[in-house]
């Protein structure tokens, strides 16, 4: 293990998927508890993840999931990775955050994405158009501005508690998330799924372009994925089959499914085109031994000179999920307490 690896801090990613032949509210408790996971394991941040209508994601309110988890743990930072802010009003957002921040004081993350609804009736039902997205440097500047008190659209009108406050803000890199960023001087998570050159090519704008701002002096640098470790290369790839398909059923059915169990997905006859969005959706992720998993995100800091790994990995098994982030947290160098403590509200002491 280098000393990179070591000194990398490791964060979580959890959409609260669900799974066949369970609730879906479970999934959100499930999230609640792999919450309390992540802090005994040592992970520094735990975000959930902002979808709408569909089958496969129960977490549609992040901010609502985002007190819940904060309220279970104790020390572990708690966001969203994001709130989809074409989808919401900047001034809502902003006191959701600031009653977050109010009550987590410390812990709090604040990750904005640039994402509309799945299909035109969901963004219908959102009041969101197709093309939102092009906003999103408005808005994001408007969002900013209600903390700072300076935002001028709604003369005389102020967002408490979140004006004054200061949670750390990161941007979802899709589209131009990553010239976004840097232009307003904010955190970037970023991951690569049209390939690591392009990725790359995006962080180094983004660095180049950075202006510091009130809420960061530096580019700051999240690089996001799925990871999966066990025993056997064989036995971490099959980790990802259900998240696979899941995307592959998407890109042809236009539903985003549960997940299913490995065994059933390696048995199931594929149209050719399911068989190639299932096999891209394999392509390229990172998955192995302890050893070969060291190896491989060793690579990718280096490459990218990450300050953050955010790890989204999700599959049906959630036993075999959770041992892979032990063995990662291994990997990573991670050190954690035996077991969560619970945290209360108001009044609960300082984060450590």
């Amino acid at each position: 293990m280098t000393s990179r690896l070591r000194t990398t801090p490791f964060s979580i990613l959890d959409r609260s998927r669900t799974r066949q032949g369970r609730e879906r509210s479970q999934a959100l408790r499930d999230t609640v508890r792999f919450a309390q996971r992540a802090e005994a394991l040592g992970y520094h941040r735990f975000w959930v993840s902002e979808h709408h209508s569909v089958p496969g994601v129960a977490g549609s309110a992040p901010t609502v999931l985002a007190s819940a988890v904060a309220a279970a743990t104790v020390r572990i930072r708690v966001g969203t990775g994001g709130v989809m802010l074409p989808n919401h009003r900047p001034l809502v957002v902003a006191e959701q955050f600031g009653v977050l921040e109010s009550l987590f004081p410390g812990r709090i993350d604040m990750g904005l994405g640039r994402s509309v609804g799945f299909t035109d009736g969901i963004r219908r039902a959102l009041g969101a158009e197709k093309d939102a997205a092009r906003d999103f440097g408005a808005q994001l500047d408007e969002l900013l501005g209600w903390f700072t008190g300076e935002q001028s659209a709604h003369p005389q009108v102020h967002a408490h508690p979140a004006e004054g406050l200061r949670p750390p803000v990161f941007v979802l890199a899709t589209g131009a998330g990553a010239d976004l960023a840097a232009r307003a001087g904010l955190s970037l998570v970023i991951g690569d799924p049209r390939g690591r050159d392009e990725m790359l090519r995006a962080i180094d704008r983004y660095r180049a372009g950075f202006r510091p701002s009130a809420w960061s002096s530096a580019p700051y640098v999240v690089v996001s994925g799925n990871v999966a470790v066990a025993d056997t290369t064989e036995e971490a790839r099959r980790l990802l089959l259900p998240e696979a398909w899941a995307m592959a059923h998407s890109r042809t059915h236009g539903v985003f499914p549960p997940l299913a169990p490995a065994s059933e997905i390696e048995t199931r006859e594929m149209t050719e085109k399911e068989r190639g969005f299932y096999e891209r959706g394999l392509r390229g992720q990172l998955y192995g031994t302890e050893d070969e998993v060291a190896a491989a995100l060793d690579e990718l800091i280096e490459r990218s000179d990450a300050d953050e790994v955010l790890v989204t990995t999700s599959t049906y098994d959630r036993e075999a999920l959770l041992d892979s982030y032990r063995r990662l947290a291994r990997v990573a160098g991670l050190s954690g307490d035996a077991a969560p403590g619970v945290r209360g509200v108001a009044g609960a002491p300082a984060p450590r």
